[in-house]
């Protein structure tokens, strides 16, 4: 009867044991069933499932609409959907949360995730991974982010987003320069020369501070020069030589 006994006991701290494990959900009698499938929905980010976690996102938000994890959930979605590189839901889940919560304590957070969005929806990681060039690529995308950015930093100047949001708007403003100077090239290609200036004194004008503007005035003096206007060929010389002092095209 003794020997039953321990062998019975060893048998329950062995489940003990178990029922412990890290693979396993531990089960919370405190939490209430939605704030455990959110727990749930939150190792699934975590770990990097978002489809799975989109799934269990969407039915909290469906099955508790205007629970007190709502807001939360709305917001985790819009992570997730940027994460699954899900632009329209992502857009549409933003937009919602703004119209209906302006007000919200977190809207600097889902107004950096607009931006975000935008800026992913311009990347396309086959053509990176290929090598190929893509600054002749409708720029849009890149230009509703730089938006995003620049509403973000002049509504929430204090938001922790700030930062981030002005790095990616430098990166972004040269992904703009470089867009104007393939189609500068394309113009140069149909001899288009006075239509190449313009677009690279467009590129000086509003992204002087990229390091296109270094191509850029190449790209004038030589159109200027080819269409005989000396006299603005040499002012993009001078001005070249003067901020770029290393080169050597002219």
């Amino acid at each position: 009867m003794k020997l039953r006994i321990i062998l019975a006991c060893m048998t329950g701290l062995v489940l003990g044991g178990c029922a412990g494990s890290p693979d396993e959900e531990i089960f919370d009698p405190r939490l209430s069933d939605a704030q455990l499938t959110y727990e749930r929905a939150k190792n699934n980010i975590a770990s990097g499932n978002y489809s799975t976690a989109a799934q269990t996102l969407t039915a909290l938000s469906t099955r508790y609409p205007f629970g007190p994890l709502s807001h939360q959930i709305q917001m985790d979605q819009i992570y997730v959907y940027y994460k699954l590189a899900d632009i329209d839901k992502a857009l549409a889940a933003i937009d919602r949360f703004s119209r209906l919560n302006p007000n919200h304590p977190d809207i600097d957070y889902v107004m950096y995730m607009r931006g975000l969005v935008n800026q992913r929806a311009d990347y396309n990681a086959i053509q990176e991974l290929a090598g190929v060039d893509r600054s002749d690529r409708d720029p849009s995308k890149a230009r509703e982010a730089f938006d995003d950015f620049a509403d973000l930093i002049r509504r929430y100047p204090d938001s922790k987003y700030v930062g981030d949001a002005r790095q990616r708007m430098v990166a972004i403003k040269s992904r703009l320069a470089r867009y104007e100077l393939a189609v500068a090239d394309y113009y140069v290609k149909r001899e288009a020369y006075l239509a190449a200036a313009n677009r690279a004194r467009y590129v000086l004008e509003n992204y002087s501070d990229t390091p296109e503007a270094e191509r850029a005035l190449e790209v004038m003096a030589d159109s200027y020069g080819r269409l005989n206007l000396n006299e603005l060929r040499d002012d993009a010389i001078a001005t070249l030589r003067e901020n770029f002092p290393n080169n050597n095209s002219f």
